[in-house]
């Protein structure tokens, strides 16, 4: 009747039911920001001070576009998915598909969120605090969006294991 891996007494409908209105509530946080930085991006070429991005900072502008725009893509993707596929028993495929769109609609977002500070960094100042910025901000997002929840997810696989191998004893 339970899952496992969640401790909670509860049936595969409940579960799953749970665990998609968890993943949109996630959403529901990383979209604003998608379409806030989409928006920026969108109005940038419209500025006189555009003319002026060296062929460089034009190919930054032009990856940092692209990013955001998969990135939108994939995080609004369970929305699109959830509504094609509403009433057809599919809530366990969707939420599978829909965690994986977000994991990486999230490195997207982090590509174009690090984009967006190189792009702005390099046209305003010179090329150590790119350097500077840009590395710290690519650091930051792989720090706490990645590195810290895949070593904690991995130490309680591994308790896991430790648990299931003394109850083997």
């Amino acid at each position: 009747m339970g899952d496992p891996g969640s401790g909670r007494q509860e049936s595969e409908t409940e579960r799953l039911d749970r665990n998609l209105s968890e993943l949109l509530q996630e959403l529901r946080v990383a979209l604003p920001g998608v379409q806030v930085l989409f928006a920026f991006l969108l109005t940038i070429p419209f500025n006189q001070r555009f003319a002026l991005l060296t062929t460089a900072q034009e190919r930054i502008y032009l990856a940092t576009l692209l990013s955001t725009t998969i990135a939108a893509v994939l995080l609004i993707a369970p929305t699109a998915y959830h509504r094609i596929t509403f009433r057809k028993q599919q809530k366990a495929h969707l939420v599978r598909i829909a965690n994986r769109a977000a994991i990486v609609g999230l490195a997207f977002l982090a590509l174009a969120m690090t984009g967006v500070v190189l792009l702005v960094t390099d046209f305003l100042f010179g090329t150590v605090i790119t350097v500077v910025c840009t590395t710290f901000a690519a650091l930051m997002f792989a720090t706490f969006w990645y590195a810290l929840p895949l070593l904690r997810r991995a130490s309680l696989e591994d308790d896991v294991r430790r648990v299931s191998l003394a109850d083997d004893d």
